[in-house]
């Protein structure tokens, strides 16, 4: 082969490698990422408090956060915001017991709509105070983050 068929080769290899890079999708499986998690503040003499967070999929397969622990509570369950029939704000356990984070999307973990509650609080829900939370997904496994309490 001639120098100048070898360069051109190497040139045609080179671009298919690129070309096939450039094709690849998504991840396999979920990516979860945790942004901007915090808590609401409330006394020590509450039995409860809250967490908020987004929780963003990038990855190519949904996935679902199934429950959650911290050594700040002495419970934690997943609870949804919704109005009463007598049109007061409420709070429940999530349907299913699961919130759903779906592939490349996110689930919005905010005041009035989904949440993380700390039942059975063992510290004061301060300004500035700083938590652990490990979060558990069904695919993803185990993820800690820390949570500090502020103000909405």
């Amino acid at each position: 082969m001639n120098k100048e068929k070898g360069s051109y080769f190497v040139l045609v290899v080179i671009i298919i490698g690129m070309v096939l890079a450039g094709c690849q999708s998504r991840p396999q499986g979920p990516q979860i990422n945790i942004e901007t998690p915090w808590g609401r503040p409330s006394p020590k003499i509450a039995d409860a408090g809250a967490f908020y967070m987004i929780i963003r999929n990038t990855g190519s397969e949904p996935d679902k956060l199934i429950g959650g622990k911290s050594s700040a509570c002495g419970m934690v369950e997943l609870h949804e915001s919704y109005l009463t029939a007598e049109g007061a704000m409420g709070m429940r356990p999530v349907q299913g017991g699961v919130i759903e984070v779906p592939a490349g999307g996110q689930a919005e973990l905010k005041v009035g709509g989904l949440h993380i509650m700390c039942l059975k609080k063992l510290v004061d829900f301060t300004p500035g105070t700083k938590l652990q939370l490990a979060l558990e997904f069904e695919k993803s496994g185990e993820k800690t983050v820390d949570v500090e309490i502020r103000q909405p």
